[in-house]
């Protein structure tokens, strides 16, 4: 694709990306599919604006890490104008993203897995050990781990950079903490571009790690290939801790920490997980989901919980069902984006702005009930 030209009025829209602003809706929510027409706002681009730009991309698709991490850093941002920016990048790094795919067949250029498990099930570990055998191979891996942080501050624990330090230090790996921002929309608000920033770079494994198992995980289950479960071989009741529906969600299941002492508690969690499987209705035609154990102290099974994975890509690559999944996720996150920015809008509307502390307090008080205040907010909503 050509660079910005300097002075031009409007920036050039691939022709396959049909998109425009929705009224009310801030930029970067724009994500990647919105409606039917080129982005008509982002206008005058000034020549730093240009410039920078044409940097990152030129450094993005070159393979350069910074330019990576600064482009991420824009696509996170709260700023305004910079949102705008991100988008015209991603743009940008979509048009080239699918010219790849025409040249591979019409098949994703990376493989993106999602990886999740109860905290202590060794996710970083886990990921550390797979991450470096997968660069030895001669892969290029990125990993977009989220962390969790505080819903006043925005604080983040961003661990994970720490954790996993040799892979840190691999040249033909990139990791990348984000922090969750206190809300579900924030655990994966802005990975989605991540990840394709990171596909735009060269990279072409994305593991995509979520904290603790809860409602990010669907959320991250919509925006991968695969959904990897990890699990510790803890004593107790394993199965009553983790959401039926995280585990219909999951394309594998992986018994970590399975040496030592733990080896035959983990056979034992293997075949009570194997068994639950059975019972729960399969998401693929093409695949069975498995159940594996793996020690990332040791790398005992660590092969095999690869080549599953390639298993499982292969399968899905050749019934066509990965890239039907990928179609489906566009339509999933496109909605997802709506309802938040609808809600947003909502909530900055004057009249709503105006009624909603005296309806709250009069919710709190019992005077009216939450349905009442929620049809008069609608009400002075759509009645102006």
């Amino acid at each position: 694709m050509p660079p910005f030209t300097k002075g031009s009025s409007r920036v050039p829209t691939p022709a396959y990306h049909q998109s425009t602003i929705i009224p009310g809706r801030s930029s970067c929510q724009q994500r990647r599919v919105v409606s039917t027409a080129p982005i008509q706002h982002i206008q005058d681009l000034s020549g730093p604006e240009q410039r920078l730009l044409n940097k990152l991309y030129e450094g993005l698709i070159g393979g350069q890490r910074a330019s990576l991490a600064e482009s991420i850093t824009l696509v996170e941002t709260q700023h305004p104008r910079k949102k705008e920016l991100a988008q015209v990048l991603l743009q940008r790094v979509l048009a080239y993203r699918k010219e790849q795919e025409s040249r591979n067949g019409g098949k994703p250029v990376a493989f993106r897995v999602g990886l999740s498990g109860p905290p202590g099930a060794g996710k970083s570990s886990f990921i550390e050990v797979v991450g470096k055998m997968l660069t030895a191979r001669g892969h290029k891996v990125s990993v977009l781990a989220v962390d969790p942080s505080s819903c006043t501050t925005g604080g983040s624990l961003l661990g994970d950079k720490t954790r996993m330090t040799e892979l840190s230090r691999d040249m033909n790996a990139f990791i990348r903490p984000s922090p969750a921002s206190g809300t579900l929309g924030g655990v994966t608000r802005t990975t989605n571009e991540a990840v394709v920033l990171c596909e735009g770079a060269g990279y072409d494994i994305v593991l995509v790690e979520t904290v603790g198992v809860g409602q990010s995980e669907f959320a991250v289950a919509d925006m991968v290939d695969m959904f990897v479960l990890l699990i510790p071989p803890a004593g107790g009741d394993e199965l009553q801790g983790i959401k039926r529906g995280i585990i219909e969600r999951a394309d594998l299941v992986v018994v970590t920490k399975s040496d030592g002492d733990l080896v035959v508690p983990a056979r034992r969690i293997q075949t009570e997980y194997t068994s639950a499987l059975k019972l729960l209705r399969r998401q693929s035609k093409s695949w069975n989901p498995k159940v594996v154990r793996a020690s990332s102290y040791t790398s005992e099974g660590i092969p095999e919980v690869w080549a599953k994975m390639e298993s499982y890509r292969d399968a899905m690559l050749a019934s066509g069902e990965l890239q039907g999944r990928r179609r489906a996720q566009q339509k999933v996150w496109m909605w997802s984006l709506i309802q938040e920015n609808v809600l947003q809008h909502f909530q900055n509307h004057p009249s709503v702005r105006d009624s909603l502390p005296h309806l709250e307090e009069r919710v709190t008080k019992g005077a009216i009930s939450p349905g009442l205040a929620a049809d008069l907010l609608l009400k002075a909503f759509s009645s102006s």
